[in-house]
């Protein structure tokens, strides 16, 4: 019995990759050092196919912290956003929205998600003092569900994002708290 070629639907060219046929490229986003705790998760995948650019961003909160003040950017200590969206690597946002995989516990659980200009956004400071964008109010606690909430307008290249507390009161570090983040563009 002779050993038979398999076919691979990936393939690469020498200068692209392709799959089943289409072009295909990788990349990713990075959070600021100070939204990372102990514990605290962040991965991203930016993948270009053909046109259409899909970004997803997975968090779990564990180590992160919220404060005691409605609005305030969730993080560990110092500038805190969790990536700059920019065409080059993410194309031009038409849609986005953010599902929560697993429940917070420990900080907030009233979670928003804001855009901003400025990447200088900290911990505990309020992201209001940025020329800043809701993209998510969520308005209530988030439990872990399969049903994303939509962003309430597409995110313009070159913002930072942020989370922030959507209510006051809970100045404590996440024991959980997973969310999966995606954008699509061209």
């Amino acid at each position: 019995m002779g050993l038979g070629l398999r076919y691979s639907p990936l393939e690469w060219s020498g200068e692209k990759l392709k799959y089943n046929g289409k072009e295909i490229s990788l990349n990713s986003m990075a959070c600021a050092s100070g939204f990372k705790g102990v514990g605290t998760l962040y991965k991203s995948s930016v993948v270009k196919q053909n046109e259409i650019i899909k970004t997803e961003i997975m968090i779990d909160l564990t180590g992160a912290a919220s404060s005691t003040t409605d609005l305030d950017i969730i993080g560990t200590l110092g500038v805190s956003h969790i990536g700059q969206v920019t065409t080059a690597i993410n194309g031009v946002i038409l849609y986005g929205q953010m599902r929560c995989l697993e429940t917070p516990a420990g900080g907030a659980d009233d979670i928003d998600l804001y855009a901003a200009t400025e990447g200088t956004g900290a911990f505990d400071g309020g992201v209001a003092a940025l020329v800043e964008t809701a993209l998510i109010t969520k308005g209530g606690a988030w439990a872990g569900a399969v049903t994303p909430v939509i962003f309430a307008a597409p995110v313009v290249a070159d913002k930072y994002l942020y989370l922030t507390c959507g209510e006051a009161g809970t100045a404590a570090s996440y024991t959980a708290g997973r969310f999966l983040l995606e954008l699509w563009g061209y």
